[in-house]
């Protein structure tokens, strides 16, 4: 599993929209999908997260960075931000599209997550309240993006899996380095798979050519011991006489050998008619007429 979203994360908490109702959907969006009820806090784990919240509030020096040490991320700390009063309510649904787009921004930098995985690529929501969940649904459907769902530990749990989806939302949201990220991440897996299939179907092919050529050896081996390569014409015997000596070569290889070259379909022929010629003489010996005849 590559997981993807930290630095993704780390990317959008420094980008700041350019346009002031942008810049205020995402701050609304970042104390509807942040706020913790016990505390009426914005908290999250990430300082990026935190300080790009501090950073969009008017109320800045009133409302410090407060880090709490915890023990759940081995040592590490969880930041916390008063919530103003004019934030504590859940916003309206934003009118704008790109006002629509920085609350999922805020979304995904709070309760999601995206990655590429042995089984495919995978992006979530993970609201921690059904009123997020159902919101996160209208605001994905209200930019046409139709999420999957399930639950898990009692919580709805909003995912894509489709590639093209993801990148177009990871786009949509502005996260142009896990759209990159990804990019490469499918480019090395078709680059691999390609080698595969080619390895594949030339180990087949190799695997093909050394079986017909074992058998055309043995049919040389049954008719020197049974008729004689003397007796055969010129031709039949060249052939026979070099894939005895060159028994892992190909077809096209033994031709470009003959005396004078001859193609592929020549070489087939010859081998052909020496196995008709070894079929026949079995057949007399085992007193039974020979269906080639």
């Amino acid at each position: 599993m590559i997981p993807l979203g930290p630095d993704t994360k780390d990317a959008l908490a420094r980008d700041l929209p350019e346009e002031s109702h942008c810049r205020e959907a995402l701050l609304r969006g970042l104390a509807f999908y942040g706020r913790s009820r016990r505390t009426d806090s914005f908290v999250t784990h990430r300082n990026a997260v935190a300080r790009l919240f501090w950073s969009l509030l008017d109320e800045r020096k009133a409302q410090p960075i407060v880090a709490v040490p915890t023990t759940r991320l081995r040592g590490g700390a969880r930041f916390e931000i008063a919530i103003p009063q004019r934030l504590r309510e859940a916003p309206l649904r934003p009118a704008r599209r790109c006002d629509r787009a920085a609350e999922l921004r805020a979304a995904f930098l709070l309760v999601g997550s995206v990655s590429a995985g042995a089984r495919g690529y995978h992006l979530e929501f993970a609201p921690s309240e059904a009123a997020q969940a159902r919101r996160l649904t209208a605001l994905l459907r209200g930019l046409s993006f139709e999420p999957r769902s399930n639950k898990r530990r009692g919580h709805e749990v909003l995912y894509f899996k489709d590639f093209q989806a993801i990148v177009e939302l990871l786009a949509r949201i502005g996260a142009h380095a896990a759209v990159l990220a990804l990019e490469d991440v499918r480019a090395l897996r078709e680059t691999k798979n390609r080698i595969h299939r080619l390895v594949n179907t030339e180990t087949a092919n190799l695997s093909r050519t050394a079986r017909a050529a074992a058998e055309q050896r043995r049919t040389i081996e049954y008719l020197e011991r049974v008729y004689g390569l003397r007796r055969l014409s010129p031709a039949l015997r060249e052939i026979a006489a070099l894939r005895r000596h060159h028994p892992g070569e190909s077809l096209a290889e033994l031709g470009a050998r003959c005396t004078p070259p001859v193609a592929k379909a020549t070489v087939s022929s010859r081998l052909r008619a020496l196995a008709r010629l070894a079929a026949g003489l079995h057949a007399q010996r085992q007193g039974r007429p020979h269906a080639g005849r």
